[in-house]
Order: C-alpha cells, then sequence, then structure tokens
C-alpha cells in the first residue's frame, strides 16, 4: 500500500531548495503520494518557538551560512548564500504553487515549486513578482491563467488552511515530510523518510 506524505514547505527555504528533488524522486520511487502544503512561516514561527532569520542572533546567523555552504557543496546543488532576492514576501508564490496543484495536479506544482526555489537559490529571480512569476508558468508548460487564479478567495483560504494544519500536526519549521502524524524535520532527514518510505537510505 502507498503512503501520503504531506510536504510542508516555504517556497524561499534554502533548506526546502537543497531537498526539493531528493524528495521528489524518492516520493516517485516509493510511489507515495504527495500532499504539497506551502505555509506561512511567520505564522508558523510565533507558536513554535522559532524566530524570522533577522531576529536570530548573529551567531545562529553566521552558522546558518556555514551550513548553507557544507550541504550546497556536499550535494553539488549549486546555491548563492545571500541571494539577491531574500527575503521576499512569499505568499504570491506561495499561492501560485497552490492554484496549479488544484488544476494540474501535484506533479505540475512539485515542478513549478522546483522552478520557484531554483529561481530564488541558483537565478537570483525576484519570485515575489508577477512577472517573475509568468515567466516561470511559461518555463514549466504551465497556463498563464494560474497567476490569475492564484489570487482568488478560495486559493487564499487554502494557503491558510495549509498553515493551520501545519500548527496542528505540530510543524514548526520548513521542509517538513509528515507520514502517518510522523515528522521529519529537514532536507538532512531524507534518509530516515527513505526508510519510512520503505526505500534503502
Amino acid at each position: 500500500m502507498s503512503l501520503t506524505v504531506d510536504y510542508y514547505l516555504a517556497p524561499h527555504s534554502p533548506w526546502t531548495y537543497l531537498g526539493h528533488d531528493r524528495f521528489v524522486r524518492m516520493a516517485r520511487q516509493a510511489g507515495a503520494t504527495v500532499r504539497l502544503k506551502p505555509v506561512d512561516l511567520g505564522q508558523v514561527f510565533p507558536v513554535s518557538g522559532g524566530l524570522p532569520l533577522p531576529q536570530r542572533a548573529p551567531q545562529r546567523q553566521a552558522y546558518r551560512l556555514v551550513e548553507l555552504r557544507r550541504f550546497s557543496e556536499h550535494l553539488q546543488r549549486p546555491l548563492n548564500l545571500q541571494p539577491r532576492h531574500f527575503p521576499v514576501p512569499i505568499e504570491p508564490a506561495a499561492r501560485l504553487i497552490l492554484a496549479v496543484d488544484a488544476h494540474d495536479g501535484s506533479a505540475a506544482a512539485l515542478g513549478l515549486t522546483g522552478a520557484i526555489l531554483t529561481a530564488v537559490w541558483v537565478q537570483e529571480r525576484n519570485v515575489s513578482d508577477e512577472g517573475v512569476l509568468d515567466a516561470l508558468l511559461s518555463e514549466c508548460g504551465l497556463p498563464a491563467q494560474r497567476l490569475a487564479q492564484s489570487r482568488e478567495a478560495a486559493i487564499g483560504d487554502r494557503y491558510q488552511a495549509c498553515t493551520r494544519e501545519a500548527i496542528d500536526a505540530g510543524v514548526f519549521g520548513a521542509p517538513s515530510y509528515v507520514v502517518d502524524g510522523e515528522i521529519f524535520w529537514g532536507q538532512d532527514r531524507l534518509d530516515f523518510l527513505a526508510r519510512r518510505l520503505g526505500l534503502p537510505a
């Protein structure tokens, strides 16, 4: 029996970027169903003890850059440690992912998610800009009307619902992968998720 993974993500998270392609391959190999759940970390952090990056202690901010460089090199994934357009408001990108998921399915939404993450961390594009999001839709072969649909109230409601579901599930950061209530937090826990999905780590 195939498993379902609730994929709680932030479309501007470097850790989500570093793990995204590996997770997608893993889910496909395991035949797992993926439910994409972009979340507003601005709502998750206050109830889980987290802090937005600018409010973290200087030591933590400095070590974050060290770890990002280490993982980028280890995984052989290109990554600009301090991209030009980070942080930016991320709700437009999150809502676009949900609109594509609703109209085109999870595989298309996962592809768009990867493109958005790459746009931030490799290409240094501003994913809060509608022109950039429109271009990303085109590059992914997706209909341009998804951008207008992402502004619909139902998509905004879904974004808020995903955030509430994350909080209710005990999620406190992104990416988090949840299988039958078991949380795997961070791209560095993908080996454990692989075992949970019945794959060799």
